[in-house]
């Protein structure tokens, strides 16, 4: 399934979300702008084996892996996913509140992963768990609103409403499932897919907004 639109209007403008999406973009393009595109990633990605907590610079890869991407793909998925979901997230949160929320889940979203791979020297890279976490606050926020998706089904691809909950729980019990079959599998050494990146940051996500809801009581809740 791929989100196209959701039913859910915003009542601000998400300049923090654009702000957001055209940082990523550009370190993308300076990225591809590097001599060395792989080196780039290297250099600025989080590579669990050479983190250490108590070296502070060690806690710059964490942020600056965030906004580093694979290829176009990747980051075309990713901001098109926070572009669908951040901006009714912000709209609540608050401008200021949505910036430090949104570091907040992708920062736990490294640790997540960080856990299940702290020997790793592939580097972690990628706004996939930052977003996770946005989708956590959107899921847990906006249970009622539709999420117009593609859908496919056999050799056609059909264009369906779905309820938030069943779009974000079903893409969150993916993850979950594939976060264990890479165990199991013994593939997370490898490189691939962040799982436990994508999952950490749903259940930071969830757990911060849930916390910023019992806080700020009547003036998040969608």
């Amino acid at each position: 399934m791929f989100p196209l639109s959701d039913s859910h209007p915003t009542r601000t403008i998400p300049f923090v979300n654009f702000a957001v999406i055209a940082l990523t973009i550009l370190v993308f393009l300076l990225q591809l702008s590097a001599p060395d595109f792989e080196a780039f990633i290297f250099e600025f990605g989080f590579i669990p084996a050479i983190f250490s907590f108590f070296d502070p610079s060690s806690y710059v890869r964490v942020i600056s892996s965030i906004f580093l991407h694979a290829g176009l793909f990747h980051i075309i998925a990713n901001l098109w996913f926070l572009h669908i979901f951040g901006d009714n997230v912000e709209d609540l949160l608050g401008h200021l509140r949505y910036v430090l929320f949104y570091l907040a889940t992708g920062i736990a979203a490294v640790f997540a992963q960080y856990i299940f791979s702290p020997e790793s020297t592939i580097p972690m890279i990628g706004a996939s768990g930052a977003i996770s976490g946005v989708a956590g606050a959107y899921f847990l926020l906006f249970k009622h609103a539709r999420i117009k998706s593609l859908v496919p089904l056999g050799f056609f691809i059909h264009i369906v409403e779905l309820p938030s909950w069943f779009f974000l729980g079903y893409w969150f019990i993916l993850q979950f499932f594939s976060g264990i079959g890479s165990l199991v599998a013994y593939d997370i050494q490898k490189g691939g897919v962040a799982y436990f990146a994508h999952i950490g940051g749903f259940i930071a996500g969830i757990i911060l907004i849930s916390f910023l809801r019992r806080r700020s009581a009547g003036t998040i809740i969608g």
